[in-house]
């Protein structure tokens, strides 16, 4: 049993896999909590949908359900500043070799390639998009 799952799953350019099945709801205790922070990506939960800071919640089977899209909205200047905070060094990177030299040298900066020169170079982006090359 669980009083609240956190579902924060990434798959980076796809749609997040359904983890949590409607079924699965029962082995929760009635008032427990998912919240879904992959949301933006459709959801980790069957029972996810969409809400907003402003009505944030739902109820499913006894569940409450928490699944506010761009969650990092309701902090915008700190949510901005861990941003940029995290991403400048690869921006100083990206400036400082170009494109093709940084992701050759930098693992991290290939795999977040998403499109290059007109063409979609992540499959998961690919997959996604019903899009085969």
């Amino acid at each position: 049993m669980a009083d609240i799952i956190i579902g924060a799953v990434l798959v980076p350019g796809g749609k997040t896999p359904v983890l949590i099945k409607r079924t699965m709801l029962g082995l929760m205790r009635r008032g427990s909590v998912i919240v879904d922070v992959s949301v933006d990506q459709g959801g980790c939960a069957e029972t996810t949908r969409p809400t907003t800071h402003n009505n944030p919640v739902y109820e499913v089977d006894g569940i409450i359900h928490y699944a506010v899209a761009n969650m990092p909205g309701a902090y915008p200047r700190t949510s901005t500043l861990a941003l940029t905070n995290i991403t400048l060094p690869y921006i100083k990177i990206l400036a400082g070799k170009g494109i093709e030299e940084a992701v050759e040298q930098y693992q991290g900066l290939k795999s977040a390639l998403n499109t290059y020169k007109g063409r979609i170079t992540n499959k998961a982006l690919a997959d996604s998009l019903g899009i085969r090359e």
